[in-house]
């Protein structure tokens, strides 16, 4: 049996761009978006835990296979995929993805018909800022960043770069003044976060709460998970989607 198998398989369309999705859950709405390779067993486990906790989980399928474990191969598949694709981007600076259009929507979508005060989005690594560009939208009122490591940090200028455009990191600034708070998680010493936290704290004051684990690993909720840091993210929801 796969570990999708009792996931509900759906699709979203938006201008003109259709993604599989996989849906499971009641609650409030939450869309869980993948690292590179893609939804690894890591990734859906951390989704199930959402959902125990009393969520309606969202999938999207961006990249890579489902289910596929994260190894070189599936990483250099992945990365393979999102280089030629024009939905992201990987080194340019002051730039919005734009896949970030296709996420709004669906975020849009999920608030319509769950209703409340809207909808939690995570992402995580190479997707971390996508949650924070969802957050434009005011259907995203709970955004978690899981190390955000978009564009990668090769030069001092990337690594502090938000994946936002000037006009983007405007709206989120004042969703933030207006109350809006965002969740970042990174291990203290992950490189490829670059210093995007300062950035974070620089531009958004005390609405950006960091959670900050000790050490050099990478992926907080996944494949270096700890406790501490899911239970960060579920207060989160808990907290702003409630």
């Amino acid at each position: 049996m796969g570990l999708l198998d009792t996931w509900t398989r759906g699709e979203h369309t938006a201008d003109g761009t259709t993604h599989p999705t996989y849906r499971k859950g009641s609650g409030p709405g939450v869309i869980v978006i993948h690292e590179i390779p893609g939804l690894t067993p890591q990734v859906i486990g951390f989704a199930e835990e959402v959902v125990a906790a009393g969520y309606t989980v969202v999938l999207p399928h961006l990249f890579g296979e489902p289910e596929a474990p994260m190894n070189p191969l599936t990483v250099a598949k992945s990365m393979t995929q999102v280089c030629v694709s024009r939905e992201f981007t990987l080194l340019a600076t002051g730039q919005t993805a734009p896949v970030a259009g296709w996420l709004r929507s669906l975020a849009r979508e999920l608030h319509a018909e769950l209703g409340g005060p809207g909808v939690g989005a995570l992402g995580m690594c190479f997707t971390g800022g996508f949650a924070l560009a969802m957050m434009v939208d005011p259907a995203v009122v709970a955004p978690v960043l899981a190390q955000p490591s978009a564009p990668f940090a090769v030069s001092p200028g990337r690594s502090r770069d938000l994946n936002l455009s000037p006009a983007d990191l405007t709206t989120v600034k004042e969703r933030a003044a207006a109350g809006c708070e965002v969740l970042g998680l990174r291990y203290r010493k992950d490189p490829a976060v670059g210093r995007r936290f300062e950035t974070l704290t620089r531009e958004l004051g005390d609405a950006f709460i960091r959670v900050e684990l000790e050490g050099r690993g990478h992926s907080t909720v996944t494949l270096h998970r700890q406790q501490v840091a899911v239970d960060r993210v579920l207060d989160f929801f808990r907290t702003n989607l409630h």
